[in-house]
C-alpha cells in the first residue's frame, strides 16, 4: 500500500511565491530569490542595502519578521528555512 498524503497544502512554488512576496513586501528594493527545498522547508538569499551595518543575526531577523506569519500557527506553509543568505549589493 502507498503512502497518500491527504491534503498536503498549496505547492511549494505557490508558497515559495508568498515568501517572496512577504519579503519583498518588507524591504521593497531586495533581490530576493526562493527555492523549495523539501515539504516546507526552504532556501531564501536576500540583497538589500539595507543590511549594511548590521549584524548576521540582526540580518536573518529582519527577513524571519518579514515571513513570521508563514511560520505560525498549528499547520504553518513554512515548516523551515534550511539556508538564509542575506547580502549587501
Amino acid at each position: 500500500m502507498a503512502l497518500q498524503i491527504i491534503n498536503a497544502g498549496p505547492p511549494p512554488e505557490e508558497i515559495a511565491e508568498r515568501i517572496r512576496t512577504a519579503i519583498a513586501q518588507a524591504m521593497p528594493e531586495a533581490e530576493i530569490v526562493v527555492h523549495p527545498e523539501n515539504p516546507g522547508h526552504f532556501a531564501i538569499t536576500v540583497i538589500d542595502a539595507v543590511f549594511e551595518g548590521l549584524s548576521r543575526v540582526k540580518q536573518q531577523q529582519r527577513v524571519y519578521g518579514a515571513i513570521a506569519d508563514l511560520m505560525a500557527g498549528p499547520s504553518p506553509p513554512v515548516h523551515a528555512i534550511d539556508r538564509l543568505e542575506c547580502k549587501v549589493p
